[in-house]
């Protein structure tokens, strides 16, 4: 149900066929069209900034009544003011510039769509875009609803990270819409999360996060929005190459997030911009700070953000109670070693937690048998494998032929290896290869794809 608030301009209402209606699928019938400056010309675009003057909310009020509009006058908004015509001189740093955003032609004809989860990193963007003079929406996916979670530092996406993100496009006086998408999250991400626990493999839900509700229905919002690019908050580095753009990883080692964004099509990196990517995390608050956003402290989001407390066992013993059954740790020949709570407890290559003695080395899991409920413990010389079979290979690295190499964990250094149809064959053995994560392939920088690990060949050890 839908209701709308008493809006002004100048002290006006606001002309109804320019108020926006409904979720972005209803946004479209409210548009006009504009000549843009790279030749692109009768585009039809949904209306929906009231001519840069209105600022638009969409507060979620629940899961049934979904989102009503809020509208305030933009133009009142001090912050934004200084943001647009700040002097080039000042501190602020070369990312502010509008070239990051790589779009050609006058960007005060352009729209860019910001995917804000009340974060330090996309409440930058956001203000970065706004400084461009293009016209600026930030949008925010309602993903989750755990109860403590909302509240809990480190989450994003629901409960207090909507009101930051909110609070950032007050100050920053620009559009805000939020769109329930929780539904979608839990079907593509927390689901797949349990699931793939359930099957003995360790999950990536970053990853599944970006491939769904992210990046393919954030796309569906953007391009009905009529944006020209949709920016995000993510480190890494869209590089104009020969055959079209391609993924670099992120300027700040510490963090880039290239791993995660191995899915990417190239389609969705035509639209996709990544302003952060040039910059290290330190300077991004510097920023916030500097334009005085309330998020310039907030602590990082986590890798598993929807986990209330970071107990991720407890959510997929809620999810999927079969997952919490009991069973044996047993050696490579089944020989009963101790006995385990649930194999949710265990993944690939993990060491402590075992809680087994007796034996003349350190034990490390090998691998998790679903069917059995068994974990299979081994030397850490048994974790050497000597290629990955994977599974859904997204390819963005055109013709490249040469040599590349494979990260196989976020926290892992990518290693020499060669992609043989699909089969990733390493150079030397490699560890800790878990069926469920990612084999992304790199060369040198740039992000050529990856797939997901499906199965391990060990390694022959040669005596020596």
């Amino acid at each position: 149900m839908w209701r709308r608030e008493q809006s002004v301009r100048g002290g006006q209402p606001i002309e109804p066929d320019l108020q926006a209606r409904g979720p972005a699928r209803r946004l479209t019938h409210c548009s006009r069209r504009e000549q843009h400056g790279d030749g692109r010309s009768d585009r039809r675009r949904p209306n929906i900034a009231v001519e840069s003057v209105a600022q638009i909310h969409w507060s979620l009020l629940s899961s049934v009544e979904l989102i009503r509009p809020r509208l305030t006058a933009k133009a009142e908004s001090p912050v934004n003011t200084a943001i647009l015509h700040r002097p080039r001189e000042t501190t602020m740093c070369a990312a502010m510039f509008t070239g990051d955003f790589q779009l050609a032609g006058p960007l005060a004809q352009r729209r860019i769509v910001v995917a804000m989860s009340g974060g330090v990193d996309s409440s930058v963007v956001a203000a970065l875009a706004a400084r461009t003079g293009a016209e600026t929406i930030g949008v925010t996916l309602q993903l989750y609803d755990h109860g403590e979670a909302v509240g809990r530092a480190g989450s994003c996406c629901a409960g207090r990270d909507i009101r930051d993100a909110r609070a950032v496009c007050d100050r920053l006086g620009i559009a805000h819409y939020v769109f329930d998408h929780e539904s979608s999250f839990r079907e593509s991400v927390i689901d797949d999360f349990a699931d793939t626990y359930l099957a003995g493999r360790t999950p990536i839900p970053c990853v599944k996060c970006n491939m769904g509700p992210k990046f393919t229905d954030l796309f569906a919002l953007a391009r009905d929005l009529g944006a020209d690019c949709l920016a995000t908050g993510h480190y890494v580095q869209r590089v104009e190459g020969p055959e079209g753009p391609e993924l670099h990883k992120g300027a700040d080692p510490a963090r880039d997030q290239s791993y995660f964004l191995f899915a990417t099509t190239g389609a969705q990196l035509d639209f996709l911009r990544f302003p952060l990517g040039g910059l290290p995390k330190a300077r991004v608050r510097e920023i916030a700070a500097e334009i005085g956003l309330g998020v310039a402290g907030k602590p990082d989001s986590q890798d598993i953000c929807f986990v209330p407390d970071g107990d991720y066992a407890s959510l997929v013993k809620k999810l999927r109670p079969e997952a919490d059954t009991a069973g044996a740790i047993v050696d490579e020949a089944g020989n009963v070693l101790g006995a385990h709570k649930g194999l949710i407890h265990f993944t690939v290559g993990q060491r402590r937690g075992l809680e087994i003695g007796g034996s003349p080395e350190p034990l490390y899991v090998l691998r998790l048998d679903p069917a059995t409920r068994d974990v299979v413990v081994g030397p850490k010389s048994a974790l050497a494998v000597s290629a990955a079979r994977i599974e859904g290979l997204n390819w963005i690295g055109g013709s490249h032929k040469g040599p590349l190499t494979a990260k196989v964990r976020s926290m892992a250094r990518p290693v020499p290896a060669r992609l043989e149809g699909d089969r990733v064959v390493f150079d030397a053995p490699e560890y800790g290869v878990a069926p469920g994560q990612a084999a992304v392939l790199y060369a040198g920088e740039r992000v050529l794809g990856g797939g997901w690990i499906t199965e391990t060949e060990r390694a022959e050890m040669v005596a020596a």
